[in-house]
């Protein structure tokens, strides 16, 4: 104060000038700074009070169908000593089995080989107790071969899967590895039972909004998982090839079902 006294007049005025200049500088960023703040406020919808957070929901969806399609994994199988006159008799055996599914209405996209295979049979050599064995006896010796073709089949008309079942042992198979029946176009029935896994997460999310008095907001992510139809299996039944595949066995495909999980997370405020 005592260096403002001993200011002249003019010295005075051009600092009251500006001292006042700085004041409205001070006044004018915080106006600006509360109004900043104040925009933010109302275009976000978050303040100190009523902020909003996100809750994450699942909810899952079941749908119930019968199948539609049976497919049958059958193997032909041939052991003879020499390879190629096992490769020829499984030729020859498989191409009765295509004919007769052909015969059954069974379409060439629907028969599929799965695999071939070739294994060499051995003779092992026996145990030698003494101190001298016979060289010949040191090593498995190859005494045939077995060879393996194996098919997928598509059955599209389930009122045959049985009478096909039984029908390819006398046409040459002697393995059956399982029956499945599944959906063969499960889209339709994957879309049904996704509209109920997001209903059932948004019902969750209305009544616990509910109970924390909070209002649902926007959706903030989503995840799915499932929606294939799972097979349904039958065991596995093997035959000696001596003909004869014995009655018609009952095929009962019973019903699959699609089941889809998902994850909402949404916004509370």
């Amino acid at each position: 104060m005592e260096l403002f006294s001993n200011l002249g007049d003019v010295e005075k005025m051009s600092f009251r000038r500006t001292a006042r200049f700085l004041l409205v500088l001070v006044n004018i960023f915080v106006i600006v700074l509360i109004a900043s703040y104040g925009l933010s406020v109302w275009r976000d919808g978050k303040g100190i009070v009523g902020k909003p957070f996100e809750v994450t929901l699942s909810g899952e969806g079941k749908v119930s169908a019968k199948p539609d399609v049976a497919r049958i994994n059958a193997t032909v199988f041939t052991q003879r000593p020499l390879l190629q006159e096992a490769q020829e008799e499984n030729s020859r055996k498989s191409e009765a089995v295509v004919a007769y599914l052909k015969n059954q209405g069974v379409a060439d996209k629907d028969i599929k080989t799965t695999g071939y295979n070739i294994y060499p049979q051995y003779s092992y050599p026996r145990p030698c107790y003494g101190t001298i064995c016979p060289v010949e006896e040191d090593v498995p010796k190859i005494i045939g071969y077995q060879v393996r073709n194996s098919l997928e089949i598509t059955v599209r008309d389930l009122a045959k899967a049985g009478g096909i079942l039984s029908g390819l042992v006398n046409a040459g198979v002697n393995e059956v590895s399982g029956i499945n029946f599944t959906i063969d176009q499960p889209d339709a029935l994957k879309a049904e039972a996704r509209k109920k896994a997001i209903d059932d997460a948004r019902a969750k999310a209305e009544k616990l909004a509910r109970d924390l008095g909070q209002r649902l907001g926007r959706i903030v992510s989503f995840s799915e998982s499932g929606g294939f139809p799972p097979p349904i299996f039958l065991g596995r039944a093997e035959f000696d090839g001596k003909g004869g595949g014995g009655a018609e066995p009952a095929i009962q495909p019973g019903e699959n079902e699609v089941i889809v999980n998902v994850s909402i997370t949404y916004e509370f405020k």
